[in-house]
């Protein structure tokens, strides 16, 4: 586990590593430069730098952690993978079951494999599902997270690369949007993020938004409308302190 700054969530857990491009938010993948240079510092749990790997010892961790946390599962892989067995994924699912103190953060580009393992998955409270959708072209991503059984459903629109007009928002609880950042990140539009923003406004869904992104993210900051937007859904948990 780690202490993140990725603004939406407090900490990661990746009990596994690793995986493969599927659409073009994919093209610059943080994870994956990320991976080369955990991989060079030596880190055994990189030595295979970007091939899927489960790690079985991880299970173990969210049951040492002493205060309530709010987790992103798999910060460096993505645990609907095709590579990922379907056991390790529901022994995953058990984990977060078995610590309701924590808010575990799931995020897939795989929504056709999130459906299909769905029925074979116990959800819970403290498991929040959510899928990335870069652009119209992934839009049905969403549909396939709709009809899961998630207690709480999210999108993630980052690297957002192109207007979203039309979201169907029915049964999403929550919005994060960025915008890419690196050397040569593509650019997002205001009047996108503007949009986005009305539409979840509109049907009373909580708003994040991460940042504008660029080759200097830090200076570019993450102010809409001259606020910040940091809604999050509804927390039920018993915060330990």
């Amino acid at each position: 586990m780690a202490q993140s700054n990725i603004e939406w969530t407090e900490m990661t857990w990746n009990p596994t590593t690793g995986c493969s491009k599927v659409s073009q938010g994919c093209k610059f993948c943080y994870a994956e430069i990320m991976s080369r240079r955990l991989q060079a510092m030596g880190l055994e749990k990189y030595k295979d730098n970007f091939k899927v790997r489960v790690h079985p010892d991880e299970l173990k961790v969210p049951y040492t952690w002493k205060k309530s946390k709010i987790v992103f599962v798999n910060s460096m892989s993505d645990l609907f993978h095709e590579e990922v067995p379907l056991s390790f994924i529901k022994e995953v699912f058990n984990v977060m079951r078995e610590n309701p103190q924590h808010v575990f953060q799931v995020l897939t580009k795989r929504a056709e494999r999130l459906l299909e393992s769905d029925d074979e998955l116990k959800w819970s409270h403290n498991i929040w599902m959510g899928v990335s959708v870069e652009s119209q072209e992934v839009e049905g991503r969403i549909d396939l997270l709709r009809q899961t059984n998630a207690r709480v459903k999210f999108l993630s629109l980052e690297p957002l690369l192109g207007p979203l007009p039309n979201l169907n928002l029915n049964q999403i609880d929550w919005v994060i949007v960025g915008g890419e950042s690196g050397h040569n990140p593509r650019p997002i539009e205001v009047d996108w993020v503007l949009n986005i923003q009305e539409q979840c406004e509109k049907k009373e869904v909580a708003f994040f938004f991460k940042q504008w992104g660029g080759k200097n993210k830090k200076k570019n900051g993450r102010l809409l409308n001259g606020k910040t937007y940091d809604e999050m859904p509804e927390i039920e948990l018993q915060r330990s302190v």
